[in-house]
């Protein structure tokens, strides 16, 4: 049980310590296409940015056929603090959401 307990502090600490950027690497990649209908992916890497998003056709077989995008990433700033952006692309364009980004007026 003692060692379990190091062991889980020595890999606490390994991804606490701050990776250069140059450096980072792949640590998750997730990626489901499903053909015409839409596609799911997801992926992480080592310096703390992540990414997913999910596409969907819409009105399938109408002329207004579409496909529809949300998605999110996630990345740490040089000021330390970590910015997420979630939004969703369709007929009415790229929609941003973020504690960080303004909001247009209503």
């Amino acid at each position: 049980m003692k060692s379990f307990i190091v062991f889980a502090l020595f890999v606490a600490v390994a991804v606490a310590v701050p990776v250069d950027p140059k450096d980072a690497v792949i640590v998750r990649y997730d990626n489901d296409n499903i053909g015409v209908e839409g596609y799911n992916y997801a992926v992480e890497t080592s310096d703390g940015k992540s990414a997913q998003e999910q596409g969907v056709l819409k009105n399938v077989g109408s002329e207004n056929e579409a496909i529809e995008v949300r998605g999110q990433f996630s990345y740490t700033g040089p000021d330390g603090v970590v910015y997420a952006v979630n939004y969703i692309a369709n007929e009415l364009g790229f929609q941003p959401e973020g504690a960080h980004l303004p909001k247009a007026p209503q």
